[in-house]
């Protein structure tokens, strides 16, 4: 498969072969992946990255190893994101950390990040994810679209953390793609919860 490796912080194209499907994982073809600043960081030094970067993307099923052929049905050719960090259980490590034992899979100790740490991302034909970190894309969002999904994810993580309907004002620092999904997600919240708001008096 053609893929693109970073090396002396440039990216360079180069020939790989199909990556292994381990189970309960899936191969996903990738038409189209989002460029983030992390990636361009990673050209820079970060994380002393060295594979194939690239972790927002959009995927086909084209392989599923180790299920039932019920599941392998329903995920073959259907459309998927994914998360992108992959935990120990996943791997099938015994015993698996205090982390995914907690059910904290995305701070497990062991995790890879796709694209990031030890896992070769998205800026490939192929790679390949564990199916519990697949998500079906709908067939109303377009491929550039679910491309949106990871960061769009990540800025919908700070609901999780902040109650925004508890403050009036907010300051996005930044003004890149992920801080617009952020500010949107922040006005979006706050929209809403006014609305409620309105509605139980």
């Amino acid at each position: 498969m053609l893929a693109f490796k970073v090396r002396n912080h440039k990216l360079v194209a180069c020939n790989k072969p199909l990556p292994q499907i381990r189970p309960r994982w899936a191969l996903l073809r990738v038409p189209l992946a989002g460029i983030c600043n992390t990636d361009v960081e990673i050209l820079r030094g970060y994380h002393g990255f060295r594979g194939v970067p690239g972790h927002e993307f959009v995927g086909e099923v084209v392989a599923v190893n180790g299920v039932t052929a019920k599941e392998k049905a329903k995920w073959l050719g259907r459309r998927v994101t994914g998360d992108i960090n992959v935990s120990c259980s996943a791997y099938g490590y015994r015993p698996v950390c205090s982390f995914c034992r907690r059910g904290l899979k995305t701070h497990c100790a062991r995790r890879t990040v796709l694209g990031i740490v030890n896992h070769d991302g998205a800026f490939a034909e192929y790679l390949t994810l564990p199916l519990e970190n697949l998500h079906l894309v709908p067939d109303a969002i377009t491929d550039e679209q679910a491309v949106f999904v990871e960061p769009l994810a990540a800025a919908c993580e700070i609901l999780e953390q902040v109650d925004v309907k508890q403050f009036r004002e907010a300051a996005v620092l930044g003004d890149g793609k992920l801080a617009q999904l952020i500010a949107r997600v922040l006005r979006t919240a706050w929209q809403i919860g006014r609305a409620s708001c309105r509605e139980r008096v």
